[in-house]
């Protein structure tokens, strides 16, 4: 009865104000000759009608595209947390990180006094096939000019990307070169990495940094662990923090090499109550050898599946603080035009049958969004003493039984507080302009040539290098440019940290991205309690309860 009564008072509103109005008429016309009953009238063609009484009878013209997503947007609020819209630019931007690749001429730059500077050259890439050499300033790339006028990198990175098998004319100023050299490159499909750095600690154990859940996520771990293998690999720490996740299948397709044939790796579920059971296929390539995972609060969903399934298994150590807590299974429809709606379809659980999703109220996500903020005030963050569980969600492994909870993300076995002895307000405010990037590619530029030669390997230069006080005085006179002002006192609290970090983009800059991890790795107290574990077989088994 209210239905009914609030389509008449609708439809009496719409004829009062279609009166002077021969398009109102025709409108309320269509409606009329509908002959909506209360028991035909649905949903659907509610929103349809409402978008066509605003289309047609508004005061004023309207965008219909930009109300139709509102309202998606809006319906999609009130269901939960990640239920998400995105316009056809935000979904092509969220999806190529987890496509594998993307078209361009491959390279890894960065802006430096509005000028662009290659830090290296993707291997087997379109520019360093046509010779393309790290420290090149690229001018210009077509009509288009790159260097001197303040570009963004959205900018810079839509000019240099475009269809696979188009050309573009770049400009470029080398050093030792007086003047600029131009090259054709043809765009070629370019590929993006996930596994960001991997590398022998020593003699038996390995390192392998996976920083999203990709579609070739799953082989490039296995071309690590194979490269690792032939450097004498036995034992291997998986670093997944900073993991916000991505494909559940390039997930449970990195699970099943550690596990063996049959075991579940995680199982879905949804209204209809019909579980959906993933399993490893075959026996895991490192069946055998210590496993130790690093997380922490910002490792979600498809590093949350990984971590589950090795700690119910009891298959590896997890190391770090608690993980961020999303067990909800987003499935993408894509519309016509390019946009998608990512939709909540299922909640998967972990081997031993818990659900880690932290709690979350629809339609209301103010305290789901501050979280991690939260944890932070409570102390989470420095004391396993102040994380709590529901007695009501303890479950068991698999194996050898140790308790773990569900509800609230994955619990490490070992906890490891958050550092914060080095962090300062200086520190943090240089970090913010970009200081040390900046220092350490105006001080490779310049000797380039010099730490190469003196430096021949990663190994060399980390045992070797160390940053002395006049790049520490350039990181401070640099911070003056930036209108940082100089702090003596929190510069020798931060004052190591900052040395690290610019060690490693000195490293990253003149080897790759695995030197950059294997120098800031040394400061990370996760990876120091990571390393204790695994080449410490009793401390090992005693944390999996053996």
């Amino acid at each position: 009865m209210n239905r009914i009564i609030t389509i008449l008072a609708l439809a009496t509103a719409v004829i009062c104000s279609a009166q002077t109005s021969n398009n109102a008429q025709n409108v309320v016309d269509i409606y009329n000759s509908q002959k909506l009953r209360q028991q035909e009238f649905t949903p659907d063609q509610k929103l349809r009608q409402a978008a066509m009484f605003i289309d047609r009878l508004y005061v004023d013209h309207v965008n219909t595209d930009s109300i139709v997503e509102e309202g998606i947007k809006a319906m999609l609020k009130t269901l939960d947390p990640h239920s998400t819209y995105t316009n056809p630019e935000e979904t092509r931007e969220l999806t190529e990180p987890l496509q594998g690749n993307f078209s361009g001429i491959g390279i890894q730059y960065n802006m430096l006094n509005d000028t662009l500077y290659v830090i290296q050259t993707i291997a087997g890439g379109p520019s360093e096939r046509v010779g393309l050499l790290a420290g090149d300033r690229i001018l210009s790339a077509g009509d288009s000019i790159l260097s001197g006028i303040n570009r963004s990198r959205t900018e810079v990175t839509k000019i240099l990307r475009g269809p696979k098998g188009t050309t573009v004319d770049i400009k470029v100023l080398r050093a030792g070169t007086p003047k600029p050299i131009s090259f054709t490159i043809t765009r070629d499909d370019i590929p993006l990495y996930s596994v960001d750095a991997s590398y022998m600690i020593d003699k038996e154990n390995g390192y392998i940094r996976i920083s999203r859940f990709a579609e070739e996520t799953a082989d490039e771990v296995r071309t690590a662990i194979s490269n690792l293998k032939k450097k004498g690999l036995k034992n291997l720490i998986i670093d997944l923090e900073h993991n916000g996740g991505g494909y559940l299948s390039s997930a449970t397709e990195v699970a099943q090499m550690f596990l063996k044939t049959g075991d579940i790796i995680v199982f879905t579920n949804n209204k209809d109550s019909i579980p959906n059971y993933l399993k490893a296929e075959h026996g895991g390539s490192f069946g055998n050898g210590r496993v130790v995972l690093m997380v922490n609060q910002y490792s979600a969903s498809a590093s949350e599946i990984l971590s589950g399934a090795i700690q119910d298994y009891d298959r590896g150590v997890i190391v770090g603080r608690r993980t961020f807590g999303k067990g909800l299974v987003q499935r993408p429809y894509r519309f016509p035009d390019g946009s998608m709606i990512r939709l909540t379809t299922s909640r998967y659980y972990t081997p031993s049958g818990r659900c880690i999703q932290k709690p979350y109220h629809s339609g209301d996500d103010s305290d789901y969004s501050e979280d991690i903020l939260n944890r932070y005030r409570h102390g989470e963050l420095s004391s396993s003493d102040s994380i709590s569980f529901d007695r009501n969600l303890l479950f068991h492994t698999i194996n050898n039984h140790r308790p773990v909870y569900g509800g609230g993300g994955i619990m490490p076995d070992c906890f490891v507080p958050i550092d914060t002895t080095f962090y300062t307000d200086y520190y943090r405010d240089l970090l913010a302009k970009g200081v040390f990037n900046k220092v350490a590619m105006t001080y490779v530029d310049k000797n380039r040539k010099t730490l190469k030669e003196k430096y021949p390997d990663v190994n060399n230069f980390a045992s070797q290098f160390n940053v002395g006080q006049d790049l520490i005085d350039a990181i401070v006179n640099e911070g003056e440019k930036e209108k940082v002002e100089p702090n003596p006192e929190q510069l020798a609290i931060s004052r190591n940290y900052m040395a690290a970090i610019l060690k490693a983009l000195v490293a990253r800059d003149i080897f790759d991205t695995s030197a950059y991890y294997q120098i800031i790795n040394d400061t990370n107290p996760v990876y120091k309690a990571a390393i204790e574990i695994i080449s410490s077989p009793a401390r090992y088994n005693s944390l999996l309860g053996k």
